[in-house]
C-alpha cells in the first residue's frame, strides 16, 4: 500500500488541498463523534489521525463525544437493563453515575490518549468542568436526562487558545450539583453555536439524509432549513434522523455557518469533507447573510 501513489501524485493531492487549508486556517470546527462510529478501533484511529492533521494545519478542532454502546455494555455487566423513551436513555441516579464514569472517564481519556499518540495536543473535559454545560431535568419519565439551559464556553476557548484539542464528554450539572446525561448531538449543537463555529460535523452510521432509505445512492447533498421541514412533512426525514436534523437547525440558529451529517464508518471522511471539493454526507445550510 505504501507505493500505491507516487511522490508526484502525493504532492498534487497536497497542492489541491491548499485552498481548503487556507479557508479553514484559524477557524473552529466542532466534530460530534459517538455511537456506532466509535466501535471499530481501526476507524477510530483514522478519525483521530484526521483530527490531528487538521489541528496541525491550523484548524481549531473541538471534539464532542458520546458513548452509548459503552454505557450499555457496562450497565449489562452490572446487571442493569438499558431502557429508552423516544430514543433517549432512561437515567436514574445509579445510571447517571455509570454515564459519568464511562463518558467522563474511560471514553474521554481513551480518546485523549489516542490523539496524543498521533502527535496531537489534547485535553479532556466534561460538561461539568467549569460548568461548561448547565442543565435541568428534561422529562421526569427520563430521570436525569438533561435539557441544556446554559453553555459557559470559556473552558473550551481557553484550551483552544493554549493550542489544545478539547475533547468534551456530554454530561452536565445544575446549580444544586445534580449530574445529567445529555444527548451528544444536542450538546454538540449548543457548543458549536456558542463558539460560532465555521462548521459542525455530525458523524453517524449512515451516509447522510437519503431520499430513499433503502438506496444509498439517493443521498441529498445539500438542504436548507425550509427543505428540512418539508422533507419531515413528506416522511423522507423520519425516525432517528428527525432529532439529528433538529440539532442541525438549532446549531445554525445559534450561529454555526453550516452542519454536515456524514457516515463516520468511511475512512478519512472528515478530510474528504474539509479538504476536498467533493465533500461527504449531507450539508444543512442556514440562510445566506
Amino acid at each position: 500500500m505504501k507505493n500505491q501513489f507516487s511522490n508526484a501524485e502525493r504532492a498534487e493531492v497536497l497542492t489541491q488541498a491548499l485552498p481548503y487549508i487556507q479557508q479553514y486556517n484559524g477557524k473552529i470546527v466542532v466534530i460530534k463523534y459517538g455511537g456506532n462510529a466509535m466501535i471499530n478501533d481501526q476507524l477510530k484511529e483514522q478519525v483521530m489521525e484526521d483530527i490531528v492533521l487538521l489541528h496541525l494545519v491550523g484548524v481549531k478542532v473541538v471534539l464532542v463525544h458520546g458513548g452509548g454502546p459503552e454505557i450499555s455494555e457496562l450497565m449489562e455487566k452490572l446487571g442493569k437493563k438499558a431502557e429508552f423513551v423516544d430514543g433517549l436513555r432512561v437515567t436514574d441516579k445509579e445510571t447517571v453515575d455509570i454515564v459519568q464514569m464511562v463518558l467522563a472517564g474511560r471514553v474521554n481519556k481513551s480518546l485523549v490518549n489516542l490523539i496524543e499518540s498521533k502527535g496531537g495536543r489534547s485535553m479532556g473535559i466534561s460538561g461539568i468542568d467549569g460548568r461548561l454545560i448547565e442543565a435541568r431535568m428534561k422529562d421526569t419519565r427520563l430521570g436525569y436526562v438533561g435539557a441544556i439551559t446554559r453553555v459557559n464556553i470559556k473552558p473550551v476557548t481557553d484550551l483552544l487558545e493554549k493550542g489544545y484539542i478539547p475533547v468534551v464528554s456530554t454530561v452536565a450539572c445544575d446549580k444544586e450539583g445534580n449530574t445529567y446525561n445529555i444527548n451528544g448531538d444536542t450538546a454538540a449543537a449548543h457548543i458549536a453555536g456558542a463558539l460560532n463555529a465555521e462548521r459542525l460535523i455530525m458523524m453517524t452510521d449512515i451516509a447522510g439524509v437519503l431520499r430513499d432509505r433503502e438506496d444509498p445512492d439517493s443521498l441529498i447533498p445539500q438542504l436548507t432549513i425550509p427543505e428540512c421541514y418539508q422533507l419531515q412533512e413528506e416522511g423522507v426525514i423520519s425516525g432517528g434522523m428527525i432529532p439529528k436534523i433538529d440539532c442541525c437547525i438549532e446549531a445554525l440558529r445559534h450561529g454555526v455557518q453550516n452542519v454536515i451529517i456524514m457516515d463516520g464508518r468511511i475512512p478519512h471522511s472528515i478530510l474528504m469533507e474539509i479538504l476536498t471539493d467533493e465533500g461527504a454526507g449531507t450539508m444543512v445550510m442556514g440562510e445566506k447573510k
